[in-house]
């Protein structure tokens, strides 16, 4: 009866039936598309810190880069009068260092044993990250003074032509040194293997080094080349590339730990240290441990880590988060307002129904529970159409695939070479991704949620206001 009473009542009313349900529809359906491009927001995020700081890696120990002094600067190249070769009355010179970047500061590798000393660190290791600076070129020799020029004459003009100019050259590349017995966490967690190999525990202290495919592509180095770092040759046993599309890798190269320490004179340093929790609800508690431990160090999460990435990715993430929840919010007041409106004016239209039926003895809870019926099969109709059109919704996004760029802070490539100090910016790695929207089930279960909440929110509100009809009415209706 109650089934059958239903039906109808719902086949007799579709014009309420077919607008409470297109309000729904179009409220729900933007939940899910705005659910759908967070997530795919959130993924993209995902793969920029994967890239950058590893796979698995739940907090991150680092130590702020001290304020220069006054007169202090980035590093320089400094030749001095014996330096270089001359010949023909030009001379030649060349340089290289592996240094921590300008901005960059290093701590003691001790760091680590408190870090892993703290309850619920699952997997702990540390890195170096350095950057390899070459410097060549050539200038005339001014040993014997500045050449005399005869009337008419111009002073020589730089260039690498020999006319007396001068001619420089200078290259860089980022160094990341590993610890090759380490644990499975870092950033070469977040890579995978192109070509050759990857370190073994018995490479430590050997002169071995993992290249990114991209970087030996661009240098044309491959496994089995060597290249040259702080001017000592070191064997390319393996090419790897970041697991995302999407990404690269943290480093141009990567090198043993004990290496990178000793060729860059910073023994018994590391910068930054890596840390996986047994369980995400460990991390708030392990943050807060290793900040007690170690009170100059900077611990990071990924959340706070999420913060560094910067573009139009975190303009997205920024819009989705605020317009797109408060636009979600308001639209789906607006659809269950329209619901409870509809249902409301339904409700009194039928005044001869409810007064009628009361009479004959219908119970107040069994006309509550008619209506109620009625807007949740309303708020379901809404309901499945809302999923249809939210999940058109997400495959346009997919189609169109829009891309977001990140950017994350690295240390300087290059500095100030010699004379005073020039002034340098964190350079920045650029990556673009391509946004895709996940449908998960647990999107769709809220758009059902949503429905069902709509249909019984009209209900009770439309259920309470026929419950309260009373039969004297319908009589004075009939009259």
């Amino acid at each position: 009866m109650f089934a059958t009473y239903l039906f109808r009542e719902i086949s007799n009313r579709r014009k309420q039936t077919t607008i409470i349900a297109i309000g729904l529809a179009l409220a729900i359906a933007l939940v899910i598309i705005v659910n759908g491009v967070a997530a795919g927001v959130k993924s993209a995020q995902s793969s920029i810190l994967a890239s950058i700081y590893g796979v698995g890696t739940d907090v991150t120990v680092s130590e702020e880069a001290a304020v220069p002094g006054e007169g202090e600067g980035p590093p320089r190249f400094e030749f001095g009068s014996d330096d270089g070769a001359t010949t023909d009355g030009t001379t030649a010179l060349s340089q290289t260092r592996l240094s921590a970047g300008f901005g960059t500061a290093t701590f003691d590798a001790s760091a680590l044993d408190a870090v892993t000393a703290v309850d619920n660190v699952t997997a702990a290791t540390a890195t170096l990250d350095l950057t390899n600076s070459s410097f060549s070129g050539e200038m005339p020799d001014f040993s014997q003074g500045m050449p005399q020029m005869g009337d008419g004459q111009s002073p020589p003009v730089g260039g690498a032509d020999g006319a007396g100019g001068s001619a420089f050259s200078i290259d860089s590349f980022t160094v990341t040194g590993i610890d090759v017995g380490g644990a499975a966490v870092g950033p070469l967690t977040s890579t995978s293997l192109v070509d050759g190999r990857g370190f073994a525990a018995s490479d430590a202290g050997a002169t071995v080094a993992v290249l990114d495919s991209t970087y030996a592509t661009t240098a044309e180095l491959g496994v089995g080349d060597t290249i040259a770092i702080a001017d000592t040759d070191f064997e390319i046993v393996g090419l790897v590339s970041s697991t995302s599309a999407d990404a690269t890798t943290a480093a141009n190269s990567y090198i043993p730990l004990d290496v990178a320490q000793s060729l860059s004179a910073l023994d018994g340093q590391v910068s930054t240290i890596f840390v996986t929790a047994a369980s995400s609800s460990d991390i708030g508690q392990i943050q807060t441990d290793i900040q007690a431990a170690l009170p100059e160090a900077k611990v990071s999460t990924q959340a706070d880590l999420a913060s560094s990435v910067s573009g139009s990715l975190t303009t997205a993430s920024d819009l989705v988060s605020n317009l797109g929840t408060w636009l979600s919010v308001i639209v789906l007041g607006a659809a269950f307002l329209i619901a409870i409106l509809f249902t409301i004016s339904g409700v009194s239209r039928r005044t001869r129904e409810f007064g009628t039926l009361k009479a004959i003895g219908w119970s107040n809870a069994r006309i509550v529970r008619q209506v109620a019926g009625e807007s949740l099969v309303q708020g379901l109709i809404g309901g499945a159409l809302g999923v249809a059109l939210g999940l058109g919704g997400l495959l346009i996004v997919n189609a169109v695939a829009p891309t977001l760029s990140a950017s994350s802070s690295v240390a300087p490539a290059a500095q100030g070479m010699f004379g005073p100090p020039q002034a340098t910016q964190a350079a920045a790695a650029t990556t673009e991704i391509a946004l895709q929207a996940p449908v998960t089930a647990e999107i769709i279960a809220i758009a059902v949620g949503l429905a069902v909440l709509g249909g019984v929110l009209a209900g009770v509100v439309g259920g309470w206001r026929a419950a309260r009809l009373r039969p004297a009415e319908a009589l004075r209706s009939v009259a």
